[in-house]
């Protein structure tokens, strides 16, 4: 969103994500000291809907946080987009602009997570 100067924004998006797609879908234990994340890769096409939020971290840069669920059939899996979600064919992205908003994503020394701090 750099390049539309938008600093922050809440999202929704609709549409396909490709097979080979890949979500992160929790940690391996829920309280570790350290957090190793969970992968899974989509198999095959599935539809998507999900929300999420831009923030700048402590640079200025817009970093997007984004949960989606994928659903293929009867099968559905949900998780976050940060390992790399693939368009199928169409995806769309409806984003707000939040305007007057100091919020910023700092580092979290426990989790190791860009936390937002308002």
């Amino acid at each position: 969103m750099a390049a539309q100067n938008i600093r922050a924004a809440s999202v929704i998006i609709v549409g396909g994500a490709d097979g080979g797609s890949r979500l992160v879908v929790g940690p391996t234990e829920s309280r570790a000291d350290t957090i190793v994340p969970m992968e899974h890769v989509l198999g095959d096409v599935a539809e998507i809907s999900g929300a999420g939020t831009i923030f700048p971290n402590e640079e200025g840069k817009p970093v997007l946080h984004m949960h989606i669920a994928c659903g293929r059939q009867a099968d559905t899996v949900t998780g976050c987009v940060r390992k790399g979600v693939k368009v199928w064919h169409v995806m769309e992205a409806v984003v707000q602009e939040l305007t007057d908003t100091s919020a910023v994503r700092r580092p979290d020394a426990t989790t190791g997570f860009e936390l937002l701090e308002p």
